[in-house]
């Protein structure tokens, strides 16, 4: 298939091993015109039946892109990301060479367990990212000279642990998550914003009724703290756009920020919410149904930030308790 600005022709075989055994090795070949780059890129996946409640999974990979994420660690908090294409000129590495190419270059490692007991299914799946190229804002930029991107590396690994649980009127389904993901500059190793150890996803219901007709869910989330880069101090900040005829002793400056050395190197409050809903079916005929629901979001009003002002230290919470209704006709 062809993409503008990006060549991608691949190749993926599936092999069964009897019953047991299954495996999808495949390769891609990623052609970047803009910059240009090529990049072979293997892939291989494997299921391994051990019992018909057991199973055993795996899949490897190496990935590329030539997007860089626009997203700014001096904002405490940043749900928005942009992205940009790749810059085309010479970057450094941390090491002061010349990377050979601008793409972001990824390995990715995961591996998994499957077990059903009786009506549970349970999964269990630790992984590993190796970011062996990133490009990123250069943050020790000092003259006008010095590179506006410079190259990192970093990683994230971590696990997630799924149950699962269906039977008759009831449905339960729960995600943990345990993780990390930091970089590394050439000067320091630090957590990125995205960074979050502990993630909770919960999710209950039931249904009721002689027709199955009503529905009762409960949804809930909790995510531990995500990073920031902390505030040191308030300077001002002189212009001396005019060189040696800038008057310094009269001149009222701007309010700058002075952040910490340490990036993100401070922690946010932990987030978590919980959803309830209600639905009722009404059954026109066999192709017509009417459904109507009733829901309240952060049912006990949970203060989770939303943004903070730096310099005015004033915070923006998201969503209060928030009750809706609504009405959908299918046919």
């Amino acid at each position: 298939m062809i993409i503008p600005h990006r060549w991608v022709p691949f190749l993926k075989l599936k092999k069964n091993f009897g019953d047991k055994l299954i495996v999808e090795p495949g390769v891609r070949l990623q052609y970047y015109a803009s910059l240009p780059v090529a990049r072979l890129e293997p892939r291989l996946a494997m299921k391994y039946n051990a019992t018909q409640n057991v199973r055993f999974k795996a899949s490897a990979g190496m990935y590329s892109q030539n997007i860089i994420s626009s997203k700014s660690d001096r904002d405490i908090v940043n749900f928005f990301t942009g992205f940009l294409t790749a810059p085309d000129f010479e970057i450094e590495k941390p090491d002061g060479t010349v990377a050979n190419n601008n793409i972001q270059k990824a390995t990715h490692v995961v591996a998994g367990i499957e077990v059903d007991i009786r009506d549970f299914e349970f999964t269990l799946e630790p992984w590993y990212k190796y970011f062996g190229q990133l490009i990123g804002i250069n943050r020790y930029k000092l003259v006008p000279a010095d590179p506006d991107f410079s190259i990192e590396t970093g990683r994230a690994y971590g696990l997630d642990f799924t149950m699962k649980y269906a039977k008759a009127r009831h449905y339960f389904w729960g995600v943990y998550s345990y993780g990390y993901v930091d970089r590394n500059d050439g000067r320091q190793t630090y957590p990125t914003p995205f960074d979050r150890r502990h993630n909770v996803n919960i999710l209950a219901s039931y249904t009721a009724g002689k027709k199955w007709d009503w529905e009762f869910s409960a949804r809930f989330n909790y995510g531990s703290a995500f990073p920031f880069t902390q505030t040191q101090a308030f300077v001002e900040k002189v212009d001396f756009s005019n060189g040696i005829s800038t008057n310094y002793l009269t001149q009222n400056g701007n309010l700058d920020i002075l952040y910490s050395d340490k990036i993100n190197g401070g922690r946010l409050a932990p987030y978590h919410r919980l959803d309830l809903s209600m639905k009722k079916k009404f059954f026109i005929s066999t192709e017509s149904v009417i459904e109507a629901s009733a829901s309240i979001s952060n049912t006990y009003n949970r203060q989770n930030i939303f943004y903070i002002d730096r310099i005015r230290n004033t915070r923006t919470y998201q969503l209060p308790i928030f009750p809706s209704l609504g009405l959908s006709w299918s046919f």
